[in-house]
């Protein structure tokens, strides 16, 4: 695979070619980037002004919203199934990995045996140190992102097939205890596959889409791994329980003591999809880039050198890491990105747990996926509207203060949901009818904040230069998920006291803190109640660092997606518009 930098959009000029060509000189680079960040950002708005006038006036205002959206998204209805399909494969492999920490439980599998599986997590949290190799490193006559994807869901396949020949003894079905070491060192290559193509098909999708039509990647993105997702995990695992089957899929006739499908058929069958499914795309579909306006292009039809994507190679693509890490409006969205989530970390971290140690079994816990998902499926498609538009993160502005609440709404809900426990242990109907509705509340908000923000990604990354950038901001956005549920979990035991009470009294006999005194209470026959949650404490402390973050960045927010998309660019496109 050849790695070839092209210099074509700056050959126009030999003074600008020569301050371009040479990445590592940054004088001549911000000297060309200001004179052209001036003259390019208002023809950039105007050019983006007739395209959504066009679009306007091609769609009939009074028409149906099945035929308005079928107007609007005209030309790319193809590449936007295409998009769904490729984001459900990638979703398959995740929603699997996500399965086995399970299904270890149920093999009795210890603490430090989950941690060491958990390293198999870890390619998606670093796919940013190789995305400028998937973006500059490529066969030309394949094309750019085919050179990537296909072999990497090639090799998924396969992964997959070698797989379903060895499941069965690494995880001990015949005798024995799971080889976590060996699961773990089959997954994470795995990971590391659908990583690479993920990098990928972000970065098709911003040449695949036309753009107008760019702000439905998210909408892809989203709806597609949330699929694939729930087909790797929750449709797995329920066609894998014995309960599950034989109530529900089964005859009283036909009751049986394991499920339909065990984790090898069910590997091995998509294993074949992956290989048959990207032969077909390899064949059939050819890369083409939508995100050139037509004014925008040669005679022949081919795009002009100022808007073709950039081929550069790897050194190259580093130092354009580097420079768009440079870029003022970068500065105010890594700050966004890595702390925007920190309101939110003690109930996304903590409330599933609090759930469980309730009593709240964990297959009905996992069962609310059932009723989310097609929220989390429709939601996108419902907002697109106004996340494809020029100001997708007003949806995000709305959403945020309302998941604030929602946080409130669920440690009221964990407060409340004890007093609802029968004395058999199990609890009524309507706390799990309380609690689904509770979820698809949250995740309303949480969808939308989501989908708003790979909206405005995807409108911002430079498409010249967009697996880099794009998956650069996703890295950020899912940093900044992690991080901060992290350290909610680490203190929040500093905020927890614990007395070891007689059973059957109010006696306090000393405080239980620590897991050896809880053990030595219970072992006394006492019981070592929570005179202190620090689960309150920490989803009131998240709250209000959610309000005041709010209040901080609302403007920055604003200012943001109004200031126009050239101020993005590393290199600032130079079309006119016509």
């Amino acid at each position: 695979m050849p790695t070839k930098i092209s210099d074509s959009s700056i050959n126009q000029n030999n003074q600008n070619s020569d301050a371009l060509g040479s990445l590592e000189d940054g004088t001549g680079f911000e000297k060309i980037e200001m004179k052209e960040r001036r003259n390019s950002a208002e023809k950039e708005e105007k050019c983006e002004k007739k395209v959504v006038q066009v679009v306007e006036t091609n769609v009939d205002p009074n028409a149906n919203w099945f035929k308005r959206t079928h107007a609007t998204l005209k030309g790319d209805i193809s590449s936007i199934l295409l998009l769904l399909f490729l984001y459900l494969l990638q979703g398959v492999p995740l929603g699997l990995i996500g399965a086995i920490p399970l299904l270890l439980s149920s093999k009795h599998a210890s603490y430090s045996s989950q941690a060491i599986f958990s390293f198999a997590y870890w390619p998606f949290s670093m796919k940013l140190l190789w995305a400028p190799i998937v973006d500059s490193v490529y066969s030309k006559r394949l094309g750019r992102r085919k050179s990537w994807m296909v072999p990497c869901q090639y090799l998924i396949g396969a992964f997959m097939l070698y797989l379903s020949f060895k499941v069965n003894d690494i995880m001990g079905e015949n005798g024995g205890s799971p080889n976590v070491v060996f699961l773990m060192l089959i997954f994470l290559p795995l990971n590391f596959l659908a990583a690479t193509q993920d990098i990928a098909v972000d970065g098709w999708a911003l040449t695949m889409l036309s753009k107008k039509n760019v702000g439905y990647a998210s909408t892809c993105n989203a709806v597609g791994q949330t699929a694939g997702y729930f087909l790797g995990n929750v449709v797995f695992l329920a066609l894998e329980s014995a309960p599950f089957c034989n109530e529900f899929l089964r005859s009283k006739d036909n009751q049986q003591d394991t499920g339909m499908v065990d984790l090898a058929g069910y590997v091995f069958f998509w294993g074949w999809v992956f290989i048959v499914t990207t032969t077909l795309v390899l064949i059939l579909k050819r890369e083409v880039d939508m995100s050139i306006p037509s004014n925008n292009t040669t005679a022949s039809g081919e795009p002009a050198p100022e808007d073709e994507e950039l081929e550069l190679g790897v050194v190259e693509s580093y130092t354009v890491l580097y420079k768009i890490m440079k870029l003022k409006p970068v500065h105010y969205m890594i700050a966004i990105l890595l702390t925007g989530k920190l309101a939110f970390a003690a109930t996304d971290g903590m409330t599933s747990l609090k759930l469980i140690a309730m009593g709240i079994p964990k297959d009905r816990l996992a069962s609310i996926a059932v009723f989310l998902t097609p929220m989390q499926i429709l939601l996108p498609w419902m907002i697109g509207k106004w996340t494809a538009g020029p100001r997708p993160l007003n949806i995000f502005l709305l959403a945020f203060p309302y998941r604030i609440f929602i946080g409130g709404v669920f440690a009221a809900l964990i407060w409340w949901t004890p007093h609802f426990q029968l004395p058999d242990g199990k609890f009524e109907y309507s706390v799990y009818f309380v609690w689904i509705s509770g979820y698809m509340f949250h995740q309303l908000a949480t969808y939308s904040m989501f989908v708003s923000m790979m909206a405005f990604i995807a409108q911002i990354s430079d498409p010249r230069i967009g697996g880099t950038y794009m998956t650069m901001l996703n890295t950020l956005n899912n940093l900044g998920g992690n991080w901060p549920v992290t350290v909610v979990l680490a203190v929040t035991d500093w905020f927890t006291y614990k007395d070891c009470v007689v059973k059957g009294s109010k006696d306090v006999l000393y405080a239980c803190n620590t897991k050896v005194l809880a053990d030595q209470c219970a072992a006394g026959g006492d019981v070592c109640e929570v005179a202190i949650d620090g689960y309150f404490i920490s989803v009131a402390a998240c709250s209000v660092i959610g309000v005041i973050w709010y209040k901080v960045f609302f403007n920055k927010l604003k200012y943001l997606q109004k200031i126009p998309r050239a101020q993005w660019r590393v290199f600032p496109s130079r079309a006119v518009a016509n």
